[in-house]
């Protein structure tokens, strides 16, 4: 018998609908926008609605990820949600989005704050207890809301967004990307389509091993 896979069974995306344009914000500080754009590369970002946080653009990310593939909030069995930009300092945005998803009340749900790769520690929590077989289903998401001085370059690049992925074993449902941990003092080889790209250096912990994309 072939050994299970685990990996990602499920996505959704969401993205705020509003945008401000890097020429909006160059003309409050008296900057040149063409010189910006071109060095960041940035043309506008999204920004949140006034009932818009990380709260809810992770919420409907998760919603997106369980329509996808129908399958059942009920069998979720962790929710961690990864951001820079969580609302409230007491309150885990995790278990607000368990409940509005409908998620069992009894589950693994907590929060994650780390520069850029909250969102990826979230994955490694559900792949960790998938792999013990405490869960069947994991729900990771990343979310943030624009934040950053005024005038820094943060200001003009860092938007508003969300991705929810939903990890799990192959064994009914298809896995569309297998993701292996690795060891936190080697490099990260990323696997697309059999071929491995150019590694990348960890920073800290245990970043994402690898990467196998099986056909969608």
């Amino acid at each position: 018998m072939s050994k299970s896979l685990i990996g990602i069974i499920s996505y959704g995306v969401y993205i705020p609908r509003f945008r401000i344009r890097v020429e909006d914000i160059a003309r409050q500080w008296g900057e040149n926008p063409e010189d910006i754009k071109k060095g960041l590369l940035v043309e506008e970002k999204s920004v949140p609605d006034l009932d818009e946080d990380t709260v809810t653009i992770a919420v409907e990310a998760a919603r997106f990820a369980l329509q996808r593939v129908a399958l059942d909030s009920k069998e979720i069995g962790a929710v961690y949600v990864g951001s820079e930009s969580h609302p409230y300092a007491v309150k885990p945005t995790a278990t607000i989005v368990a409940e509005a998803i409908g998620a069992p009340s009894s589950i693994f749900a907590a929060d994650f704050e780390f520069a850029c790769k909250a969102g990826t520690a979230a994955i490694q929590a559900c792949y960790g207890l998938i792999s013990a077989d405490r869960i069947k289903y994991g729900l990771a998401i990343g979310a943030d809301v624009s934040q950053s001085s005024p005038g820094d370059a943060l200001e003009y690049a860092t938007a508003a967004g969300g991705a929810a992925f939903i990890i799990g074993k192959n064994d009914e449902r298809k896995v569309l990307v297998e993701l292996k941990i690795s060891s936190p003092s080697r490099r990260t080889p990323l696997t697309f389509g059999g071929e491995t790209c150019k590694s990348i250096h960890r920073t800290a912990g245990v970043l994402l091993g690898s990467l196998r994309i099986f056909g969608m």
